[in-house]
This record gives structure tokens, sequence and C-alpha cells, in this order.
């Protein structure tokens, strides 16, 4: 198994892989940049509750099972993102400081509402999916997507916040080729399944993703790992919300 790839299962899921060899600037953009196929891997497998039958309570049963499946494979690093995130940028403190409170174990009041509001989110714009028998598909396009907006947030141009952590390890490393190529295929990949609806899903998880990248640069200096957990998750909602909106 190619370093890449290890450093990319290793670093994306919990499952267990032979530690990569190389772990430089190389190693780390083609491991980004495979992060779309293994969000597609996930999503296939985790979704499966999806295909039950998924009609009233049963539908949203399903989707807090296939969060929390996500949660599990993941180690919930990326809802621990998203909480760290909320609670650095909630904290209206420069950016040393919000750097320093996102480095903290424990989770304040802005972490909390985000992580409890952008739970509820996803398992209830998931249900609705489901409830008119799409559901799997909407999952594997947020999944896919996110992972998506995970290369956009380690483009070339998006420098680190600190000099340290998951951040400065993968920051700046995926040239934005192939960032405009991924978002290319999961548009297209998304109008085939779920037509104008899955398109521009995408559209909206990505510019979302976009919008909290700038908001870290300006209030940050530039993303860490918890942004980057952030952007996931931030994207992964998007999708699913425009999904179940979608008349």
């Amino acid at each position: 198994m190619p370093d890449w790839l290890r450093l990319s299962i290793g670093t994306l899921t919990r499952l267990p892989v032979p530690a990569p060899r190389d772990t430089g600037r190389r190693t780390a953009g083609l491991a980004i940049s495979a992060a779309p196929m293994i969000g597609l891997l996930m999503a296939l497998v985790c979704g499966l509750p999806l295909l039950l039958p998924t009609e009233g309570p049963a539908g949203f049963v399903a989707a807090v099972l296939v969060i929390a499946l996500l949660a599990w494979v993941t180690r919930a690093l990326h809802l621990d993102g998203l909480a760290d995130t909320a609670d650095a940028l909630g904290s209206g403190r420069s950016a040393p400081q919000a750097l320093e409170i996102a480095r903290k174990s424990d989770i304040g009041p802005f972490g909390v509402i985000t992580l409890v509001l952008a739970l509820l989110l996803q398992a209830g714009s998931l249900a609705a999916c489901a409830s008119r028998g799409d559901g799997y598909a909407a999952l594997l396009v947020a999944v896919v997507t996110s992972r998506v907006a995970l290369t956009w947030a380690c483009a070339r141009g998006v420098q680190a916040a600190r000099s340290d952590g998951l951040g400065a390890a993968v920051a700046e490393t995926v040239p934005r080729m192939v960032c405009v190529a991924w978002a290319i295929i999961a548009i297209v990949a998304a109008y085939a399944v779920l037509g104008v609806a899955g398109a521009s899903s995408v559209v909206v998880a990505i510019v979302s993703a976009v919008i909290v990248i700038i908001i870290a640069r300006r209030r940050l200096g530039g993303v860490t790992g918890d942004v980057l957990g952030a952007v996931i998750e931030a994207s992964a909602t998007c999708a699913l919300v425009v999904l179940a909106l979608w008349s």
C-alpha cells in the first residue's frame, strides 16, 4: 500500500493501517487529494441502513444511525474540529488566544450549540431525504462533497494558522486544479444521481466551505486541523439541508 493511501486512510478513518514511512508534503497532498474517494467508500458502507424501509419514524432512526456510524468510523474528529472552531471563532479573542481556546480539550457553549444544531440538521435532513426514497444517494453526495471541500481547505494559497499540527502538515499541499477537478466531478455525479438538486447541493456546500476558510484566514490567520474538520461538517450539513428542502 502506498504511503499516501496509508496516510489518507489513517487520517480520515479509524481503520487500522500501517503507518506511512513518508509523511512529506507530496505524500500529504496525495493523501488529501484522495479524500473524496475515501469518503465515498465510507458513505457506501455507513449508509446501508438507509436501504431499509425508512417510512415514518424509521427514517429518522436510520438517519441517526448512519450519522453515528460516520462519527464512529472517523473517530468523531471532524465533529470535534467543528466544536473547537466554533468556540475559537465565537470567543471574539485575538488570533493567538482563539487558537489556544481551540487547543483545549473541553467544549464551550459555542461548540456545544454548533455541534447540536449541526447533528440535528444532518439527521433531520437525511431523514427527510430518506422519506422520499433518496436518502442513500443524498448521503453519498453529502459525504463525498464534504471531502471535496477538504481539498479546497488544503489548496495552494491557503496557509496554516500554526507551524505545527495537522493543519501545518497538509496546508497548501493540494494543487488548485485538483480542487477544481474534484468539484466538477462531484457536480456532474450529483446531477446524474439527483438532478439539479444534487448539483445545487454540491455548489452550496463548496461555497459554504470557502466561507469557513475565508473566516478562518481572517480570524485565525489560516487553517488548523480543527478548521479542516469544521469545513467537512459544515459542507456536509449544507449539502443535506439543500437536498432536504429541494422540492
